[in-house]
Protein backbone atom coordinates (compact mmCIF):
# COMPACT_ATOMS: atom_id res chain seq x y z
CA UNK A 1 0.00 0.00 0.00
CA UNK A 2 1.11 3.54 -1.02
CA UNK A 3 1.62 6.47 1.47
CA UNK A 4 -0.73 9.62 0.79
CA UNK A 5 1.08 12.75 0.75
CA UNK A 6 0.11 13.65 4.21
CA UNK A 7 1.97 10.52 5.40
CA UNK A 8 4.71 12.07 3.63
CA UNK A 9 4.64 15.13 5.09
CA UNK A 10 4.49 13.69 8.35
CA UNK A 11 7.26 11.71 8.25
CA UNK A 12 9.14 14.62 6.70
CA UNK A 13 8.21 16.72 9.86
CA UNK A 14 9.18 13.97 12.09
CA UNK A 15 12.74 13.52 10.27
CA UNK A 16 13.17 16.98 10.23
CA UNK A 17 12.69 17.32 14.14
CA UNK A 18 14.40 14.33 15.27
CA UNK A 19 17.26 15.70 13.04
CA UNK A 20 17.46 19.30 14.47
CA UNK A 21 16.97 17.55 18.11
CA UNK A 22 19.80 15.41 17.61
CA UNK A 23 22.36 17.55 16.40
CA UNK A 24 26.08 16.25 17.57
CA UNK A 25 28.39 19.33 17.55
CA UNK A 26 31.96 18.93 16.20
CA UNK A 27 33.62 19.32 19.56
CA UNK A 28 31.49 15.70 20.91
CA UNK A 29 32.41 13.63 17.69
CA UNK A 30 35.47 11.21 17.65
CA UNK A 31 38.80 12.63 16.83
CA UNK A 32 39.38 9.68 14.73
CA UNK A 33 36.18 10.65 12.92
CA UNK A 34 37.05 14.49 13.03
CA UNK A 35 39.95 13.54 11.17
CA UNK A 36 38.35 11.34 8.39
CA UNK A 37 36.35 14.22 7.72
CA UNK A 38 39.02 16.88 7.69
CA UNK A 39 41.24 14.72 5.87
CA UNK A 40 38.49 14.01 3.11
CA UNK A 41 38.38 17.29 2.30
CA UNK A 42 40.94 18.27 2.88
CA UNK A 43 43.07 15.39 0.24
CA UNK A 44 40.56 16.53 -2.03
CA UNK A 45 41.92 20.19 -2.10
CA UNK A 46 45.07 18.85 -2.51
CA UNK A 47 44.41 16.51 -5.96
CA UNK A 48 45.18 19.88 -7.58
CA UNK A 49 48.47 20.38 -5.54
CA UNK A 50 50.08 16.83 -5.68
CA UNK A 51 49.22 14.95 -8.59
CA UNK A 52 51.27 12.35 -9.58
CA UNK A 53 49.53 11.91 -13.04
CA UNK A 54 47.91 15.21 -14.84
CA UNK A 55 45.84 14.37 -17.77
CA UNK A 56 44.47 16.84 -20.46
CA UNK A 57 42.57 14.98 -22.90
CA UNK A 58 41.19 16.36 -26.47
CA UNK A 59 37.91 16.17 -27.73
CA UNK A 60 37.24 16.45 -30.81
CA UNK A 61 35.32 19.94 -30.93
CA UNK A 62 38.03 23.22 -30.22
CA UNK A 63 37.08 23.16 -26.49
CA UNK A 64 39.68 21.01 -24.40
CA UNK A 65 38.98 18.92 -21.09
CA UNK A 66 40.68 19.69 -17.81
CA UNK A 67 41.58 16.58 -15.62
CA UNK A 68 42.77 15.17 -12.88
CA UNK A 69 44.17 11.71 -11.88
CA UNK A 70 44.72 10.60 -8.45
CA UNK A 71 46.37 7.19 -9.06
CA UNK A 72 48.76 7.89 -5.25
CA UNK A 73 46.33 5.98 -2.97
CA UNK A 74 48.36 7.65 0.24
CA UNK A 75 46.16 10.64 -0.95
CA UNK A 76 43.39 9.81 -2.28
CA UNK A 77 40.11 10.32 -0.12
CA UNK A 78 39.70 7.78 2.61
CA UNK A 79 35.84 7.28 1.59
CA UNK A 80 37.05 6.11 -1.94
CA UNK A 81 37.61 2.35 -2.24
CA UNK A 82 37.94 2.84 -5.85
CA UNK A 83 41.66 2.21 -7.13
CA UNK A 84 42.09 5.36 -8.67
CA UNK A 85 39.85 8.63 -8.10
CA UNK A 86 39.58 10.78 -11.44
CA UNK A 87 38.85 14.36 -11.56
CA UNK A 88 37.05 16.05 -15.12
CA UNK A 89 36.04 19.71 -15.09
CA UNK A 90 32.38 20.18 -16.38
CA UNK A 91 31.73 22.49 -19.40
CA UNK A 92 30.05 25.88 -18.49
CA UNK A 93 30.66 25.41 -14.50
CA UNK A 94 33.25 25.69 -12.14
CA UNK A 95 31.78 21.84 -11.09
CA UNK A 96 34.67 19.09 -11.03
CA UNK A 97 33.36 16.01 -11.42
CA UNK A 98 34.47 13.06 -9.41
CA UNK A 99 35.13 9.59 -11.63
CA UNK A 100 35.84 6.43 -9.40
CA UNK A 101 38.16 3.85 -11.12
CA UNK A 102 38.18 0.12 -10.96
CA UNK A 103 40.92 -2.09 -12.64
CA UNK A 104 40.60 -4.64 -14.27
CA UNK A 105 41.89 -8.12 -13.08
CA UNK A 106 44.74 -9.22 -14.62
CA UNK A 107 43.36 -12.94 -14.50
CA UNK A 108 39.89 -11.72 -16.07
CA UNK A 109 39.22 -11.96 -19.56
CA UNK A 110 40.41 -8.99 -21.99
CA UNK A 111 37.58 -6.59 -23.10
CA UNK A 112 37.31 -4.02 -25.80
CA UNK A 113 35.04 -1.54 -24.03
CA UNK A 114 35.58 0.23 -20.49
CA UNK A 115 32.29 0.22 -18.80
CA UNK A 116 30.57 3.16 -17.35
CA UNK A 117 28.00 2.96 -14.72
CA UNK A 118 25.48 5.87 -13.43
CA UNK A 119 23.99 6.49 -10.28
CA UNK A 120 20.29 7.29 -9.28
CA UNK A 121 19.29 10.62 -8.33
CA UNK A 122 20.54 12.16 -5.92
CA UNK A 123 22.60 9.52 -4.64
CA UNK A 124 26.61 8.38 -5.25
CA UNK A 125 28.98 6.03 -5.97
CA UNK A 126 28.56 4.04 -2.51
CA UNK A 127 25.28 2.42 -3.61
CA UNK A 128 28.04 0.51 -6.60
CA UNK A 129 30.31 -0.59 -4.30
CA UNK A 130 28.75 -0.76 -0.66
CA UNK A 131 31.13 -3.70 0.81
CA UNK A 132 33.90 -5.72 -1.10
CA UNK A 133 31.50 -8.35 -0.56
CA UNK A 134 28.35 -6.92 -1.97
CA UNK A 135 30.07 -4.15 -4.43
CA UNK A 136 28.62 -4.18 -8.23
CA UNK A 137 31.77 -1.95 -9.62
CA UNK A 138 34.49 -4.46 -8.23
CA UNK A 139 32.29 -7.29 -9.81
CA UNK A 140 32.52 -5.71 -12.85
CA UNK A 141 36.06 -5.22 -12.85
CA UNK A 142 37.10 -8.57 -11.68
CA UNK A 143 35.38 -10.16 -14.83
CA UNK A 144 37.58 -7.92 -16.96
CA UNK A 145 35.69 -4.63 -17.65
CA UNK A 146 37.89 -1.20 -16.75
CA UNK A 147 34.93 0.20 -14.43
CA UNK A 148 34.56 3.71 -14.05
CA UNK A 149 31.71 5.08 -11.36
CA UNK A 150 30.87 8.94 -12.61
CA UNK A 151 29.04 11.40 -9.52
CA UNK A 152 27.91 13.96 -11.55
CA UNK A 153 27.21 17.75 -10.12
CA UNK A 154 26.24 18.03 -6.61
CA UNK A 155 26.76 14.16 -5.87
CA UNK A 156 29.51 12.57 -3.54
CA UNK A 157 33.21 13.46 -4.15
CA UNK A 158 32.50 16.26 -7.14
CA UNK A 159 33.12 19.35 -6.26
CA UNK A 160 33.26 23.00 -6.80
CA UNK A 161 36.38 24.48 -8.10
CA UNK A 162 35.72 27.75 -6.12
CA UNK A 163 34.96 25.37 -3.05
CA UNK A 164 37.78 23.28 -3.36
CA UNK A 165 40.19 26.10 -3.29
CA UNK A 166 38.34 27.62 -0.02
CA UNK A 167 40.02 25.03 2.04
CA UNK A 168 42.03 25.95 4.67
CA UNK A 169 44.63 22.98 6.17
CA UNK A 170 45.00 24.64 9.38
CA UNK A 171 41.29 25.40 10.17
CA UNK A 172 39.40 23.95 12.42
CA UNK A 173 36.12 23.82 10.42
CA UNK A 174 37.46 21.57 7.42
CA UNK A 175 34.25 19.16 8.20
CA UNK A 176 33.15 17.28 4.57
CA UNK A 177 30.66 18.64 2.70
CA UNK A 178 30.10 15.74 0.57
CA UNK A 179 27.11 13.14 1.20
CA UNK A 180 29.14 10.82 2.30
CA UNK A 181 31.58 10.74 6.08
CA UNK A 182 32.54 7.57 7.06
CA UNK A 183 31.85 3.74 6.03
CA UNK A 184 31.57 2.71 9.34
CA UNK A 185 28.56 1.67 11.42
CA UNK A 186 26.79 4.81 12.89
CA UNK A 187 28.16 7.41 10.99
CA UNK A 188 26.08 10.40 10.64
CA UNK A 189 25.26 11.53 6.45
CA UNK A 190 27.38 14.52 6.16
CA UNK A 191 24.65 16.13 3.78
CA UNK A 192 24.32 19.66 2.11
CA UNK A 193 20.65 20.09 3.04
CA UNK A 194 18.20 23.11 2.86
CA UNK A 195 18.99 25.93 5.03
CA UNK A 196 15.91 26.52 7.55
CA UNK A 197 13.31 26.91 5.38
CA UNK A 198 9.90 27.68 7.10
CA UNK A 199 7.64 27.48 4.16
CA UNK A 200 8.17 23.81 3.86
CA UNK A 201 7.19 23.25 7.31
CA UNK A 202 10.31 20.72 7.80
CA UNK A 203 10.77 22.16 11.24
CA UNK A 204 14.34 23.60 12.30
CA UNK A 205 16.72 21.77 9.83
CA UNK A 206 19.75 22.26 9.98
CA UNK A 207 22.06 23.02 7.37
CA UNK A 208 25.34 21.24 8.55
CA UNK A 209 27.41 22.66 5.66
CA UNK A 210 26.50 25.73 6.08
CA UNK A 211 26.63 25.59 9.95
CA UNK A 212 29.82 23.68 10.37
CA UNK A 213 32.28 25.97 7.26
CA UNK A 214 30.63 28.88 7.48
CA UNK A 215 29.09 30.06 10.65
CA UNK A 216 32.13 31.40 12.06
CA UNK A 217 32.62 34.05 9.42
CA UNK A 218 29.03 35.13 9.06
CA UNK A 219 28.04 38.56 8.81
CA UNK A 220 24.76 39.72 10.10
CA UNK A 221 23.56 42.96 10.99
CA UNK A 222 22.83 43.62 14.60
CA UNK A 223 22.90 46.75 14.42
CA UNK A 224 20.75 48.93 12.03
CA UNK A 225 22.90 50.75 9.50
CA UNK A 226 20.93 52.12 7.01
CA UNK A 227 23.06 52.55 4.44
CA UNK A 228 24.27 48.84 4.66
CA UNK A 229 20.30 47.36 4.72
CA UNK A 230 19.72 49.74 1.54
CA UNK A 231 22.44 48.08 0.19
CA UNK A 232 21.08 44.49 1.01
CA UNK A 233 17.80 45.09 0.03
CA UNK A 234 19.12 46.37 -3.11
CA UNK A 235 21.17 43.92 -4.17
CA UNK A 236 18.28 40.99 -3.39
CA UNK A 237 15.90 43.23 -5.60
CA UNK A 238 19.00 42.69 -8.84
CA UNK A 239 19.09 39.05 -7.49
CA UNK A 240 15.52 38.60 -8.60
CA UNK A 241 15.67 39.88 -11.63
CA UNK A 242 19.14 38.71 -12.26
CA UNK A 243 20.96 35.96 -11.06
CA UNK A 244 18.14 33.67 -11.08
CA UNK A 245 17.03 34.22 -14.12
CA UNK A 246 16.16 30.52 -16.09
CA UNK A 247 15.56 28.98 -12.90
CA UNK A 248 12.19 29.02 -14.48
CA UNK A 249 10.34 29.18 -17.88
CA UNK A 250 8.74 32.11 -16.53
CA UNK A 251 7.50 34.03 -13.76
CA UNK A 252 9.79 33.17 -11.21
CA UNK A 253 11.16 36.99 -10.12
CA UNK A 254 7.18 37.58 -10.29
CA UNK A 255 6.78 34.42 -8.02
CA UNK A 256 9.69 35.52 -5.80
CA UNK A 257 9.20 38.87 -5.31
CA UNK A 258 5.80 38.62 -4.50
CA UNK A 259 6.53 36.53 -1.63
CA UNK A 260 9.02 38.97 -0.38
CA UNK A 261 6.49 42.10 -0.37
CA UNK A 262 4.19 39.94 1.69
CA UNK A 263 6.69 39.09 4.25
CA UNK A 264 7.18 42.81 4.36
CA UNK A 265 3.77 43.64 4.27
CA UNK A 266 3.07 42.16 7.31
CA UNK A 267 5.58 43.59 9.22
CA UNK A 268 3.49 46.95 8.24
CA UNK A 269 0.52 46.76 10.11
CA UNK A 270 -0.24 50.71 10.33
CA UNK A 271 -2.75 51.59 7.80
CA UNK A 272 -0.95 54.57 6.59
CA UNK A 273 2.57 52.66 6.25
CA UNK A 274 1.16 50.08 4.46
CA UNK A 275 -0.50 52.50 1.70
CA UNK A 276 3.34 54.01 1.19
CA UNK A 277 4.19 50.44 0.77
CA UNK A 278 1.92 49.43 -1.51
CA UNK A 279 2.61 52.40 -3.32
CA UNK A 280 6.79 51.37 -3.38
CA UNK A 281 5.31 47.53 -4.20
CA UNK A 282 3.62 48.55 -7.32
CA UNK A 283 6.47 50.52 -9.04
CA UNK A 284 9.40 47.72 -7.72
CA UNK A 285 7.51 45.01 -9.29
CA UNK A 286 7.06 46.66 -13.01
CA UNK A 287 11.22 47.07 -12.77
CA UNK A 288 11.86 43.97 -11.38
CA UNK A 289 10.15 42.62 -15.01
CA UNK A 290 12.06 45.29 -17.07
CA UNK A 291 15.26 44.62 -18.82
CA UNK A 292 18.11 45.23 -16.54
CA UNK A 293 20.19 48.62 -17.06
CA UNK A 294 22.15 51.46 -15.12
CA UNK A 295 19.18 53.65 -15.36
CA UNK A 296 16.88 50.84 -13.75
CA UNK A 297 19.50 49.97 -11.04
CA UNK A 298 19.36 53.26 -9.34
CA UNK A 299 15.63 53.64 -9.39
CA UNK A 300 15.34 50.31 -7.30
CA UNK A 301 18.26 51.54 -5.31
CA UNK A 302 15.69 54.95 -4.88
CA UNK A 303 12.87 52.91 -3.80
CA UNK A 304 14.90 50.29 -1.31
CA UNK A 305 15.87 53.57 0.16
CA UNK A 306 12.35 54.60 0.69
CA UNK A 307 11.67 51.35 1.95
CA UNK A 308 14.32 51.21 4.41
CA UNK A 309 12.95 55.03 5.11
CA UNK A 310 9.15 53.66 5.86
CA UNK A 311 11.03 50.71 8.49
CA UNK A 312 12.64 53.57 10.33
CA UNK A 313 10.03 55.80 10.66
CA UNK A 314 7.50 52.71 11.68
CA UNK A 315 10.33 51.77 14.23
CA UNK A 316 10.14 55.17 16.02
CA UNK A 317 6.75 54.89 16.22
CA UNK A 318 5.27 54.02 19.79
CA UNK A 319 3.02 51.56 18.43
CA UNK A 320 3.54 47.94 20.01
CA UNK A 321 3.58 46.27 16.77
CA UNK A 322 6.48 48.20 15.72
CA UNK A 323 8.51 47.26 18.21
CA UNK A 324 11.92 45.83 17.31
CA UNK A 325 10.30 46.67 13.47
CA UNK A 326 14.42 47.33 11.73
CA UNK A 327 15.40 43.77 13.89
CA UNK A 328 12.57 41.83 12.25
CA UNK A 329 12.74 43.56 8.74
CA UNK A 330 16.98 42.94 7.98
CA UNK A 331 15.91 38.81 9.61
CA UNK A 332 13.15 38.89 6.62
CA UNK A 333 16.07 40.41 4.27
CA UNK A 334 18.68 38.22 5.67
CA UNK A 335 16.39 34.67 5.35
CA UNK A 336 14.85 35.46 2.19
CA UNK A 337 18.39 36.01 0.39
CA UNK A 338 19.55 33.12 1.63
CA UNK A 339 16.62 30.99 -0.07
CA UNK A 340 17.65 32.97 -2.89
CA UNK A 341 21.36 31.94 -2.79
CA UNK A 342 19.77 28.13 -2.41
CA UNK A 343 17.88 28.40 -5.65
CA UNK A 344 21.29 29.70 -7.09
CA UNK A 345 23.49 27.63 -6.07
CA UNK A 346 21.47 24.55 -6.73
CA UNK A 347 20.93 25.84 -10.32
CA UNK A 348 21.44 22.70 -12.34
CA UNK A 349 18.57 19.96 -13.83
CA UNK A 350 18.41 16.53 -15.87
CA UNK A 351 19.69 18.61 -19.00
CA UNK A 352 23.04 19.69 -17.34
CA UNK A 353 23.80 15.94 -16.58
CA UNK A 354 22.93 14.76 -20.11
CA UNK A 355 24.38 17.28 -22.28
CA UNK A 356 27.51 18.34 -19.64
CA UNK A 357 27.72 15.92 -17.34
CA UNK A 358 27.54 12.46 -18.83
CA UNK A 359 29.13 13.55 -22.21
CA UNK A 360 32.34 15.00 -20.46
CA UNK A 361 33.33 11.83 -18.43
CA UNK A 362 32.74 9.47 -21.42
CA UNK A 363 35.25 11.61 -23.47
CA UNK A 364 37.84 11.29 -20.43
CA UNK A 365 37.12 7.43 -19.90
CA UNK A 366 37.57 7.54 -23.57
CA UNK A 367 41.33 9.71 -23.33
CA UNK A 368 41.77 7.15 -20.77
CA UNK A 369 40.94 3.76 -21.50
CA UNK A 370 42.03 4.08 -25.20
CA UNK A 371 38.89 1.62 -26.99
CA UNK A 372 40.00 0.86 -30.62
CA UNK A 373 36.21 2.20 -31.70
CA UNK A 374 36.12 4.76 -29.27
CA UNK A 375 32.91 3.34 -27.54
CA UNK A 376 31.84 2.39 -23.95
CA UNK A 377 29.63 0.11 -22.60
CA UNK A 378 27.14 1.65 -19.76
CA UNK A 379 25.03 0.17 -17.06
CA UNK A 380 22.46 2.89 -15.43
CA UNK A 381 19.99 2.53 -12.02
CA UNK A 382 17.21 4.92 -11.80
CA UNK A 383 18.16 8.30 -12.94
CA UNK A 384 21.57 6.82 -14.40
CA UNK A 385 18.98 4.73 -16.59
CA UNK A 386 16.56 7.36 -17.63
CA UNK A 387 19.94 9.54 -19.00
CA UNK A 388 20.95 6.80 -20.94
CA UNK A 389 17.37 6.09 -22.32
CA UNK A 390 17.60 9.88 -22.93
CA UNK A 391 21.06 9.85 -24.68
CA UNK A 392 19.91 6.93 -27.08
CA UNK A 393 16.50 9.19 -28.12
CA UNK A 394 18.53 12.24 -29.08
CA UNK A 395 21.42 10.16 -31.29
CA UNK A 396 18.99 8.49 -32.67
CA UNK A 397 16.87 11.82 -33.34
CA UNK A 398 19.95 13.64 -34.91
CA UNK A 399 21.43 10.45 -36.24
CA UNK A 400 24.77 10.25 -34.83
CA UNK A 401 26.68 7.99 -33.17
CA UNK A 402 25.95 7.48 -29.23
CA UNK A 403 29.56 6.65 -28.58
CA UNK A 404 27.52 3.46 -26.68
CA UNK A 405 27.53 -0.38 -27.59
CA UNK A 406 25.15 -1.53 -25.44
CA UNK A 407 23.42 -0.18 -22.78
CA UNK A 408 22.25 -1.84 -19.54
CA UNK A 409 19.20 -0.72 -17.03
CA UNK A 410 18.37 -1.19 -13.98
CA UNK A 411 14.78 -0.15 -12.20
CA UNK A 412 14.41 3.11 -15.15
CA UNK A 413 11.62 4.74 -17.34
CA UNK A 414 11.18 7.64 -18.86
CA UNK A 415 7.52 7.34 -18.76
CA UNK A 416 5.88 6.52 -15.21
CA UNK A 417 2.05 7.59 -15.91
CA UNK A 418 0.86 4.11 -16.47
CA UNK A 419 2.53 3.17 -12.78
CA UNK A 420 1.52 3.71 -9.31
CA UNK A 421 5.30 5.12 -8.48
CA UNK A 422 5.86 6.32 -5.09
CA UNK A 423 7.79 9.42 -6.43
CA UNK A 424 4.29 10.82 -7.72
CA UNK A 425 4.72 12.29 -4.26
CA UNK A 426 7.13 14.71 -5.62
CA UNK A 427 4.24 16.07 -8.37
CA UNK A 428 2.98 18.97 -5.91
CA UNK A 429 6.66 20.05 -6.85
CA UNK A 430 6.06 20.24 -10.28
CA UNK A 431 4.20 23.88 -9.22
CA UNK A 432 6.49 26.33 -9.81
CA UNK A 433 5.88 28.41 -7.25
CA UNK A 434 6.23 25.57 -4.85
CA UNK A 435 9.29 24.96 -6.90
CA UNK A 436 10.59 28.15 -5.36
CA UNK A 437 9.56 27.81 -1.67
CA UNK A 438 11.31 24.36 -1.76
CA UNK A 439 14.38 25.38 -3.62
CA UNK A 440 16.39 22.05 -2.64
CA UNK A 441 15.22 18.54 -1.20
CA UNK A 442 17.61 17.05 1.66
CA UNK A 443 17.02 13.79 0.91
CA UNK A 444 20.11 12.30 2.52
CA UNK A 445 19.94 14.58 5.80
CA UNK A 446 16.09 13.44 5.68
CA UNK A 447 16.83 9.60 5.25
CA UNK A 448 19.68 10.10 7.97
CA UNK A 449 17.24 11.27 10.76
CA UNK A 450 14.54 9.09 9.39
CA UNK A 451 16.49 5.40 9.78
CA UNK A 452 16.22 5.24 13.61
CA UNK A 453 12.82 5.76 13.53
CA UNK A 454 12.27 3.28 10.63
CA UNK A 455 14.32 0.78 12.08
CA UNK A 456 13.64 0.72 15.83
CA UNK A 457 10.84 0.44 17.83
CA UNK A 458 8.21 1.94 17.54
CA UNK A 459 9.17 1.86 13.88
CA UNK A 460 6.90 4.80 12.79
CA UNK A 461 8.27 5.52 9.64
CA UNK A 462 8.78 1.40 8.58
CA UNK A 463 6.96 2.08 5.53
CA UNK A 464 10.18 3.65 4.21
CA UNK A 465 12.25 0.79 4.11
CA UNK A 466 10.39 -0.87 1.18
CA UNK A 467 10.97 2.20 -0.69
CA UNK A 468 14.47 0.75 -0.71
CA UNK A 469 14.88 -2.60 -0.70
CA UNK A 470 12.59 -5.79 -0.14
CA UNK A 471 11.86 -7.71 2.92
CA UNK A 472 15.74 -9.92 4.14
CA UNK A 473 17.40 -8.61 0.64
CA UNK A 474 20.38 -6.50 2.23
CA UNK A 475 21.75 -7.05 5.23
CA UNK A 476 21.43 -4.49 7.91
CA UNK A 477 24.67 -3.27 8.11
CA UNK A 478 24.93 -2.73 4.25
CA UNK A 479 21.47 -1.43 4.51
CA UNK A 480 22.26 1.01 7.21
CA UNK A 481 25.29 1.99 5.18
CA UNK A 482 23.16 3.12 1.89
CA UNK A 483 21.16 5.16 3.99
CA UNK A 484 23.73 6.93 5.58
CA UNK A 485 26.05 7.38 3.01
CA UNK A 486 24.69 7.26 0.07
CA UNK A 487 22.43 10.41 -0.80
CA UNK A 488 22.58 13.84 -1.59
CA UNK A 489 20.67 17.06 -1.98
CA UNK A 490 18.69 17.28 -5.00
CA UNK A 491 17.82 20.84 -6.73
CA UNK A 492 14.09 21.28 -6.78
CA UNK A 493 15.45 22.32 -10.40
CA UNK A 494 15.92 18.96 -11.01
CA UNK A 495 12.92 17.57 -9.44
CA UNK A 496 10.99 20.02 -11.59
CA UNK A 497 11.84 18.38 -14.79
CA UNK A 498 11.86 14.99 -13.76
CA UNK A 499 8.11 15.17 -12.58
CA UNK A 500 7.57 15.72 -16.52
CA UNK A 501 7.64 11.96 -16.64
CA UNK A 502 4.35 11.60 -14.86
CA UNK A 503 3.14 13.53 -17.68
CA UNK A 504 1.34 12.17 -20.88
CA UNK A 505 4.08 11.69 -22.92
CA UNK A 506 6.69 11.40 -20.68
CA UNK A 507 10.13 12.74 -19.62
CA UNK A 508 10.94 15.56 -21.45
CA UNK A 509 13.67 18.88 -22.03
CA UNK A 510 14.18 21.32 -20.09
CA UNK A 511 11.97 23.86 -22.22
CA UNK A 512 9.50 21.14 -22.78
CA UNK A 513 9.84 21.26 -26.81
CA UNK A 514 11.70 17.30 -27.10
CA UNK A 515 9.67 13.87 -25.54
CA UNK A 516 12.50 11.34 -24.87
CA UNK A 517 10.18 8.14 -25.58
CA UNK A 518 9.15 9.34 -28.91
CA UNK A 519 12.05 8.54 -30.67
CA UNK A 520 14.14 5.78 -28.42
CA UNK A 521 12.74 3.20 -31.59
CA UNK A 522 15.21 5.43 -34.31
CA UNK A 523 18.24 3.80 -31.69
CA UNK A 524 20.04 1.13 -32.51
CA UNK A 525 21.42 0.57 -29.59
CA UNK A 526 20.49 -3.29 -27.62
CA UNK A 527 19.44 -2.96 -24.27
CA UNK A 528 18.67 -5.04 -21.40
CA UNK A 529 16.51 -3.71 -18.78
CA UNK A 530 15.83 -4.81 -15.66
CA UNK A 531 12.80 -4.29 -13.16
CA UNK A 532 12.00 -5.44 -9.37
CA UNK A 533 8.93 -7.26 -8.73
CA UNK A 534 8.31 -5.43 -5.54
CA UNK A 535 9.89 -1.94 -6.53
CA UNK A 536 7.49 0.67 -5.18
CA UNK A 537 9.63 3.40 -6.69
CA UNK A 538 10.31 2.68 -10.47
CA UNK A 539 7.27 -0.51 -10.76
CA UNK A 540 7.98 -3.13 -13.57
CA UNK A 541 4.73 -1.34 -15.62
CA UNK A 542 6.97 1.67 -15.12
CA UNK A 543 9.80 -0.11 -17.28
CA UNK A 544 7.94 -1.96 -19.47
CA UNK A 545 6.09 1.60 -20.98
CA UNK A 546 9.63 2.60 -21.89
CA UNK A 547 11.01 -1.18 -23.45
CA UNK A 548 8.20 -1.48 -25.81
CA UNK A 549 9.10 1.49 -27.92
CA UNK A 550 12.38 0.03 -28.13
CA UNK A 551 13.14 -1.91 -31.14
CA UNK A 552 11.82 -5.97 -29.94
CA UNK A 553 15.54 -7.15 -31.62
CA UNK A 554 16.86 -4.74 -29.94
CA UNK A 555 15.46 -4.69 -26.21
CA UNK A 556 15.76 -7.80 -23.32
CA UNK A 557 13.41 -7.12 -20.61
CA UNK A 558 13.60 -9.30 -17.12
CA UNK A 559 11.52 -8.98 -14.24
CA UNK A 560 13.82 -10.14 -11.08
CA UNK A 561 11.53 -11.69 -8.26
CA UNK A 562 9.20 -14.51 -7.68
CA UNK A 563 5.61 -14.79 -6.53
CA UNK A 564 6.47 -16.56 -3.19
CA UNK A 565 9.65 -14.76 -3.02
CA UNK A 566 12.65 -13.48 -3.26
CA UNK A 567 11.22 -9.99 -4.29
CA UNK A 568 13.67 -6.87 -5.21
CA UNK A 569 12.66 -4.02 -4.42
CA UNK A 570 14.53 -0.19 -5.91
CA UNK A 571 18.50 -1.20 -4.45
CA UNK A 572 18.35 -4.65 -4.38
CA UNK A 573 19.23 -4.99 -7.79
CA UNK A 574 22.48 -3.08 -7.84
CA UNK A 575 23.52 -4.27 -3.93
CA UNK A 576 20.88 -7.13 -2.85
CA UNK A 577 22.38 -10.21 -1.46
CA UNK A 578 20.55 -12.33 -4.66
CA UNK A 579 21.88 -9.78 -6.81
CA UNK A 580 25.40 -11.28 -7.32
CA UNK A 581 23.68 -14.52 -7.86
CA UNK A 582 20.82 -13.85 -9.94
CA UNK A 583 21.41 -10.29 -11.70
CA UNK A 584 25.52 -10.04 -12.23
CA UNK A 585 25.85 -13.63 -14.59
CA UNK A 586 23.07 -11.86 -16.87
CA UNK A 587 24.69 -8.14 -17.14
CA UNK A 588 27.92 -9.76 -17.75
CA UNK A 589 26.54 -12.45 -20.33
CA UNK A 590 24.67 -9.53 -22.29
CA UNK A 591 27.89 -7.20 -21.89
CA UNK A 592 30.28 -9.79 -23.37
CA UNK A 593 27.57 -10.83 -26.21
CA UNK A 594 28.01 -7.31 -27.26
CA UNK A 595 31.63 -6.58 -26.22
CA UNK A 596 33.10 -6.57 -30.01
CA UNK A 597 34.97 -4.15 -32.10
Amino acid sequence: MYPVQSDLRSALQIAATFCYLNQIPLSAWPESRIALCRRTKVRAESLRLKLRSRVRAFSSSPSSIESEALVDKTIQPAICTADELHYVSAPNSDWRLALWRYIPSPKAPSRNHPLLLLSGVGTNAIGYDLSPGSSFARYMSSQGFDTWILEVRGAGLSMRGVESKKTDLSSENNVISNPIVSTTKGTINSVLPAEQEPAINLGSLVDFENSAVKENNKESVTVWDESQVVAKLTETFMSLSERVSGFLNEGQSRIMSAKLFDQISKLLEDAQLSERFDEIREKLSGLLEARQNSAIASQIRDLSQRLVNIIEEGQRSVSPQFFDLQERFSTTIEDFQKQLDLIIKYDWDFDNYLEEDVPTAMEYIRAQSKPKDGKLLAIGHSMGGILLYAMLSQSGFEGRDSGLVAVVTLASSLDYTSSKSSLKLLLPLADPAQALNVPVVPLGALLAAAYPLSCRPPYVLSWLNAQISAEDMMHPELFEKLVLNNFCTIPAKLVLQLTTAFKEGGLRNRDGTFFFKDHLHKSNIPVLAFAGDQDLICPPEAVYETVKVIPRHLVTYKILGQPGGPHYAHYDLVGGRLAVEQVYPCIIEFLTRHDVT
